[in-house]
């Protein structure tokens, strides 16, 4: 009796680690992924002040870029096309020149923290009003 439970044992733990070796698995060889990716997953905050440190964070959104876009942030796509196209450089990205903002003082704090294509990225950057933050990109900003 003692081998009979024995050997339900090993054929039980052998199906569960050998399961997904059979069956389905190897009669669709294309369902696995063509390629590997590095992640691009961001955390962006945004609230008013001079610093990260001294403001209360107001909104914050999620962006995933790989393998898909998605995430909270509302233009999910767009912002992740616009990050590529910096090469994920947020310093790089541009003032649109279509907006017109007063110097109305009341400054914004943009932070972004996370991963993009498998390296660490920490960003914080201080607009001098809402306008200035929201004329800085097309969508990367814009949630």
């Amino acid at each position: 009796m003692r081998n009979t439970a024995r050997w339900a044992a090993i054929l039980g733990l052998t199906a569960a680690v050998c399961g997904p070796l059979t069956g389905a698995a190897l009669a669709a060889p294309g369902a696995a992924p063509s390629s590997l990716y590095a992640p691009s997953a961001l955390v962006l905050t945004t609230g008013h002040g001079e610093t990260a440190a001294a403001a209360t964070p107001e909104r914050a959104v999620t962006l995933n870029c790989a393998p898909t876009a998605s995430g909270t942030h509302p233009a999910a796509i767009d912002a992740c096309a616009e990050l590529r196209g910096v090469g994920g450089d947020l310093s790089a990205l541009k003032s649109r020149d279509d907006v017109r903002c007063t110097k109305l003082y009341d400054p914004v704090v943009v932070t972004v923290q996370g991963v993009w294509q498998g390296k660490r990225v920490s960003y914080e950057r201080t607009f001098g009003n809402s306008c200035v933050k929201d004329a800085m990109s097309n969508s990367v900003f814009a949630f």
